[in-house]
């Protein structure tokens, strides 16, 4: 689990908690609030005055799989320690961008991120958030769902104001009373919310209107209801009433069963849930109650495998020590058990059939779930409680056989449900530059409109002395029959002409395309469909397939410039192996074999405990070991080992009676350090409230937990006091090598060089990749332990500024320490990073690293994984001022050259592309090269590849003293960009930089919690189902199971879904405007009379069934290009990235050619039958059809892979059109009656469909044919030497030949 700029405890921190219960005081991971009063800046780490603002030395690490990382990143567990009160109220951010290092601890400190909305954890700030789970930023500032469900929350906080005799919080309206097993008279007094949970959005009252109002919000639906109202009125009544409502009415429909569907969908979970039923104490026993009806203040009994109902606080657990093992995949995505446990003081109290009294006082609902800050009294003794005393909804019960809790907080206020927001939305880009073209339509449209307006007022003015003799306009009739001398209905000139123009938008109401948006839909839908199921990006490793969680941004897949990538979990397999230690000064590692053969070989005989995995282990080290304890070195591998296994906060869980045994754990790390302990006969047994059991070579050794001090961001160690058999007492501490470094004693030459050698050893381990972290210890005297009881005593039961003095009470012991060693863990790099990386490269994509881990750990995963290369030049930038980091980057910046700004890079970029016509090679095959660089003083200097190197604490003062913009030059200036020991908002700070001053698409990827805000501020993000939860997934817009399938989604996927959208996005403006454009001509030939040749049915079917379907086929199966193709030559991606099948130019010379069809299509038929007979309708009926065959046979023509299915939509459209033609033309009250069994009898009917469509189509062939001749693109010429590849032995190569050679 992350650890980020705050440490809370975390739910896997109770262990601690548990070895610290032989005390009796309370344990220190109990929290409390502290005071409202701004503490006082000091020097970092000192001895009663500790830092809580900006530290320039050194910074906590937030690794890459969601560990807290220190120095050498040495990974420990979430501290309990609460540096604020989490009652303070919200505070709202500037818009100012800024981001800090994860040790920011100053109350006052602000996490502004880009915009003036929170970025907040419900109702806490950013700087009292846990960042062990960065689900809990709202990065997008968008509200959850359910804070409206607070309602009656804000009431209770206002009611228990009037409370007296509680004083947990300084301000007594921010608590709330629960009454244990007194649920009356909780909720009469405070009004809670009962625990029935609603998910769905709609009843059966509110589906119509509110699915209406939300489907309105988009403005296409609003101009066509706009249209459709116009046509209601009897003087634009264009089109017939009903007919004109149905495009609109089918589109709502659509969506409103889709819509209801998935909310049925909803209200059937909810009932199955608030359905489910739980033992609750009734009177003196248990009986069972439905979800829905249990209240705050009831007492619950939960059984083993059974889920969490409500937030409860533990009262009692069937293990005599109170422990509870918890699993919380549904609440944050972790699979490793979690321990909670229930206070002492309710442990051993029997609930049924005994009268329970007690209160809980107790925070407001809030969405931290890694934090609960309450005190309780029971049985007239008061004690505080922490989030290891309280279960959360949606939790399953583990390896306990019941567990009994009271309620506090239930529905729509449980931690769960207050962290169900959805993930902010996310906008194609595209898609948004299809708005600029519909801008353009609607700018033709009105013009049009204008003209056919402006027309029928010129042509009445022209006419105005002969209205009475013309049809429609004369002011009486004047006919035999009952309309004899009736009033025409006229209204005079401008009134005419404002109807005319009216009525000519509903006439050309389809330029803007209304169902190209059910296209989109429908084609996204099917792309995801073929990346769901293919089968090169199927993980048979964690048996999990790619996910498509967002529909909307597909073809952004294909114009990626910038990919911001985790480490840990993601480029590595976040499986931590043990492989060296320094142990004395001395190295070891280089001689290893597996455990079980070095026993047999030793004569030890069988191993007792069997690990889930083998561990190899060094030969010499095993040796040491076998010796006796007597020298020096001896014993200092006897306190290394037993310090790797008892300073964590692994839970050991027998498998079987075998003697398999698991080690579960919220931190990878942690878990590979018991089991290489294991491996050399250090086997951690059990852990419970008061004590560990070690089996040390077959021995059973029993050590009492006297307390423990949690990993902390100010410290960035971990340490615990333990008392031996013999009354000896120790503190074991392990932690980062720059804050363990400093506190060891070195007052002899001898313990002045172990520490040389360790730290030479240590720079040796992460020049490899590995992780490293420092280990010591020391015996604690009589007097000095004794001083320490008394004031983590008095410190672990403080109700104020607990945490500082908990931290004041570690530097008692945590000082002139015995350096006993270090560790070197490796994580490994996962199949396929280094490939996918280099093609990445090649495809014109950036990949910038953004990791937790220290610079030489993350320089060696680079060089690995061929993000750096061995001729790149590294720029580093590591500074501890704003001054200092200022100058660092202008002195990179004027060495270097990189003094243009993105813009004019961009301008040089669009000029050489310009210039590489002709014979040049293609982009795809030519070397990577860096062009000479012009410096400032205008020296030429010719350099390799540049590659940034930033740490998180540079970062902390360039983020927010404005030198932004400088870092933005230089790291784009570069080839690559790692920043180490980055914070979580320090990663979205970074995607940030170059989204906000870019038009580059963003990807970010990572698999942790920590990743999720870099996650869902980038324009795509993916997540990796990894070893750290699905926090990252659960987050994600798709999610895959290895980086190496990154390769294949954007490369090929990417590719063809941004080939298929453009064409369908430029394809439907095409369709619906030579359609409008040939109305529009037969308005101005016919007066400007907004009459239509074209039966209303016949308009309507046009884009809804005559033409749709080949262009959603298309949209799903066209492939311009093979995938070995695309992956053959990365450098094919960049026509996504430089826009190449959607821009402006494109849209415009569409349009031309749009401009010239509809002339065609309009003047051919016109002048074929100029002196003919036939009349308006048979006209009409020749301009559907032949308009039909025309789009039709103008999308065959670019179509590249033509299958069965491509055939049946293109063609069968055509038949379909026939089909409802006919039908159409039989029925007898409709004026085409019979029309098109005329025309198809004659052959001059067959004769101008040809002719229209030959000379229609026969510009944009001639055009298609020359450009691929003379100026071929590079699609085109691998499309060529793909069809060229399958011919016969011994037939020319030209086009494999060009593909080669250009």
């Amino acid at each position: 689990m992350t650890i980020g700029p705050r440490f809370i405890s975390s739910p896997d921190s109770s262990p601690s908690s548990l070895l610290s219960r032989s005390l009796s005081a309370a344990s220190a991971t109990f929290l409390v609030p502290q005071s409202f009063e701004k503490p006082a800046r000091g020097a970092g780490g000192s001895v009663g005055r500790l830092s809580l603002d900006v530290s320039t030395e050194s910074s906590a690490l937030v690794d890459a799989q969601g560990n807290l990382t220190t120095g050498e990143g040495e990974t420990s567990s979430p501290g309990t320690l609460s540096p604020k009160n989490h009652f303070i109220r919200p505070r709202y951010f500037p818009a100012k961008k800024r981001f800090f290092s994860v040790d920011l601890q100053h109350n006052e400190q602000k996490y502004p991120l880009g915009h003036p909305k929170r970025v907040a954890w419900g109702s806490m700030d950013i700087s009292n958030a846990n960042h062990g789970n960065l689900a809990a930023f709202e990065i997008s500032g968008a509200p959850s769902y359910t804070q409206n469900s607070l309602g009656k929350a804000e009431r209770s906080r206002r009611k228990s104001g009037n409370l007296e005799g509680h004083h947990l919080f300084r301000e007594e309206e921010d608590a709330r009373s629960i009454y244990i097993n007194d649920p009356k008279r909780t909720n009469e007094t405070y009004e809670f919310t009962g625990n029935e949970i609603t998910t769905s959005r709609y009843t059966v009252i509110t589906f119509l209107p509110k699915n209406l109002f939300i489907q309105f919000h988009r403005l296409a639906y609003l101009y066509f209801l706009a249209i459709a109202a116009l046509n209601q009125l009897p003087p634009l009544a264009v089109f017939g009433r009903t007919v004109s409502l149905f495009p609109l009415l089918f589109v709502l429909a659509v969506t409103a069963v889709k819509d209801g569907y998935e909310d049925w969908r909803r209200h059937r979970s909810d009932r199955k849930e608030n359905n489910r039923e739980a033992l609750v104490l009734q009177g003196t026993r248990f009986h069972f109650k439905k979800w829905k009806d249990i209240q705050a203040g009831e007492v619950v009994k939960i059984c083993a495998n059974e889920t969490i109902p409500c937030d409860m606080v533990l009262l009692s657990t069937s293990d005599p020590s109170g422990l509870a093992y918890i699993q919380t995949m549904n609440l944050d995505g972790e699979s490793n058990l979690k321990t909670r446990y229930a206070r002492q003081e309710t442990a051993s109290h029997s609930f049924e059939g005994h009268a329970v009294f007690g209160v809980i006082m107790c925070e407001q609902p809030n969405r931290n779930i890694y934090e609960f800050t309450a005190n309780m009294e029971f049985d007239g003794v008061k004690v505080p409680l922490s989030q290891s005393n309280i279960v959360l909804r949606g939790c399953e019960l583990k390896n306990t056989e019941w567990i009994i809790g009271v309620v506090v907080y239930t529905g729509q206020e449980t931690k769960a449900m207050l962290n169900s927001a959805a993930s902010p939305s996310k906008r194609s880009k595209l898609e948004s530059y299809m708005n600029r073209e519909t801008m353009w339509l609607s700018i033709f449209l009105f013009i049009m409109c204008l003209v056919v307006g402006l027309g029928m007022g010129l042509w009445l003015v022209h006419h105005h002395d002969h209205l009475d003799t013309l049809p429609y306009y004369r002011k009486r009739y004047f006919t035999h029959g009952n309309d004899n001398l009736k009033t025409y209905k006229y209204y005079g000139i401008p009134m005419e002409t404002f109807f005319s123009f009216l009525s000519s938008i509903i006439v050309f109401q389809i330029m803007i395309p209304i169902s190209l948006y059910i296209t989109m839909e429908l084609v996204r839908i099917g792309q995801s469909y073929f990346m769901i199921g293919d089968k090169y990006m199927y993980d048979s490793s964690s048996g999990s397939r790619f996910q498509c969680r967002s529909l909307n941004i597909n073809e952004d897949l294909g114009q990626i410039r910038y990919v911001f990538s985790d480490k840990t979990g993601t480029l590595t397999e976040n499986k931590m192996e043990f492989r060296k230690a320094c142990v004395y000064g001395k190295d070891y590692g280089d001689a290893l074999d597996l455990e079980d053969s070095l026993l047999k070989s030793n004569g030890a005989g069988t191993k007792k405990y069997k690990l889930k995995s083998e561990v190899a282990v060094d030969t010499e080290l095993m040796k040491l070991l076998h010796r006796d304890l007597t020298d020096e070195e001896r014993m200092a591998a006897h306190e290394f080992f037993l310090t790797l296994v008892v300073c964590n906060t692994v839970i050991p869980v027998s498998l079987d009676d075998n003697g398999s045994i698991d080690y579960q754990g919220e931190s990878p790390d942690e878990q590979a350090l018991v089991a290489a302990a294991s491996a050399y006969g250090y086997t951690l047994c059990e852990r419970t409230s008061g004590h560990i059991v070690i089996d040390v070579k077959g021995e059973k050794l029993r050590l009492d937990v006297l307390g423990l001090h949690e990993f902390d961001s100010v410290r960035k160690r971990m340490s615990v006091v333990i008392r031996f058999p013999n009354n000896s007492v120790k503190v074991l501490v392990k932690g980062a090598d720059t804050s363990m470094l400093s506190i060891i004693m070195r007052d002899t030459e001898k313990a002045d060089s172990l520490a040389c050698e360790t730290q030479k050893q240590l720079n040796e381990y992460s020049s490899e990749g590995l992780r490293t972290l420092v280990v010591a210890a020391k015996d604690l005297t009589d007097a000095k332990l004794e001083q320490w009881q008394v004031r983590y005593e008095d410190a672990s039961t403080s109700l104020t500024d607990r945490t500082s003095k908990l931290r004041q009470t570690a530097t008692l012991i945590e000082g002139d320490l015995n350096l006993l060693g270090a560790t070197a863990i490796e994580d490994k790099l996962q199949e396929g990073v280094p490939e996918t990386i280099e093609s990445l490269r090649q495809a014109g994509i950036k990949v910038w690293v953004l990791t937790g881990d220290k610079q030489e750990t993350a320089i060696s995963i680079g060089l690995s994984c061929k993000l750096l290369t061995s001729n790149m030049e590294m720029i580093v930038i590591n500074g501890n001022s704003d001054t200092q980091c200022r100058n660092l980057l202008l002195d990179a910046k004027a060495k270097y050259g990189a003094t243009s700004s993105y813009a004019r890079s961009e301008n040089c970029s669009s000029k050489n592309n310009a210039e590489k016509k002709g014979g040049e090679l293609p982009d795809y095959l030519k070397p990577i090269k860096t062009p000479p660089l012009q410096s400032i003083k205008g020296k030429s200097e010719i350099h390799g590849p540049l590659a940034l190197v930033i740490d998180g604490n540079s970062l902390v003062y360039i983020l927010e003293k404005d030198l932004e913009s400088e870092l933005f030059d230089l790291a784009t200036f570069c080839d690559v960009v790692l920043c180490c020991r980055v914070a979580p908002l320090q990663k979205a700070g970074i995607v940030d930089l170059i989204k906000s001053r870019t038009d580059d698409m963003t990807l970010a990827i990572g698999d942790g919690a920590n990743d999720v805000s870099m996650i869902q501020m980038a324009d795509v993000g993916i997540g990796i189902c990894g070893q750290e939860g699905r926090q990252a997934v659960m987050a994600s817009d798709f999610a895959m199971g290895q980086f190496r399938f990154l390769k294949r989604l954007l490369l090929v996927h990417g590719h063809w879904n941004y080939q298929r959208i453009a064409y369908l996005v430029l394809y439907n403006f095409y369709r619906n405007a030579v359609f409008v454009l040939m109305l529009f001509w037969y308005i101005l030939y016919t007066a400007f009379s907004t009459t239509s040749a074209l039966t209303d049915w016949s308009s309507v079917f046009y884009s809804v069934i005559y033409t749709s379907i080949p262009t959603v086929v298309v949209g799903m199966l066209d492939k311009d290009l093979s995938h070995m193709t695309l992956l053959e030559y990365p450098k094919l991606y960049g026509t996504g990235q430089k826009q190449e099948a959607y821009n402006l130019h494109l849209f415009w010379l569409t349009m031309l050619d749009t401009l010239w069809q509809s002339l065609v299509l309009f003047y051919v038929p016109l002048i074929t039958y100029s002196e003919s007979t036939v009349d308006i309708w048979s006209l009409g009926s020749l301009w559907t059809i032949a308009v039909v065959i025309l789009v039709n046979i103008h999308l065959a023509m670019d179509i590249q892979r033509w299958v069965s299915i491509t055939h049946m939509a293109v063609w069968g459209s055509i038949v379909i059109t026939y089909g409802c033609m006919v039908v159409l033309d039989s029925i007898p009250v409709f004026p085409n009656y019979w029309t098109i069994y005329h025309l198809a009898a004659s052959p001059t009917y067959w004769l101008t469909i040809v002719l229209i469509i030959v000379i229609a189509l026969l510009p944009r062939f001639l055009v298609k044919i020359v450009c691929q001749t003379f100026w071929p693109s590079d699609i085109q010429i691998a499309r060529e030497a793909e069809i060229l590849s399958k011919r016969p032995v011994g037939l020319p190569m030209k086009a494999e030949s060009k593909l080669h050679l250009r």
